[in-house]
């Protein structure tokens, strides 16, 4: 599981993304961090995005779809995970990340 944090704009904001599943199968060589969106701080949105993700054998992220989460939240977690990179591996293999999208205290 990996727990991150970022600062995100003129706003602080915590980002937590657990891909856990995924992190069985394939070990992530880089991360991108989803950016906190302006009109979800103004809103006082938190919550959790769940992103299907499907890995080339390459390591490059083949599909990415939205399987839960707020609207407004999902827009940044889907385009930060599509950015990720795995090891290779000898097959395409697929699991969920979860982002936990939550204003700093």
């Amino acid at each position: 599981m990996a727990v991150m944090a970022m600062m995100a704009g003129l706003g602080v904001a915590r980002l937590r993304a657990q891909d856990q599943q995924l992190e069985t199968t394939r070990r992530t060589k880089s991360k991108v961090q989803p950016v906190y969106p302006d009109l979800a701080r103004k809103m006082n949105i938190t919550g959790t995005v769940k992103i299907q993700v499907v890995v080339a054998p390459n390591g490059t992220v083949k599909d990415a779809k939205v399987v839960g989460g707020h609207p407004v939240l999902a827009g940044a977690a889907l385009e930060a995970v599509r950015k990720w990179r795995f090891e290779p591996a000898a097959v395409e293999s697929s699991g969920v990340v979860d982002f936990k999208f939550e204003p700093h205290q």
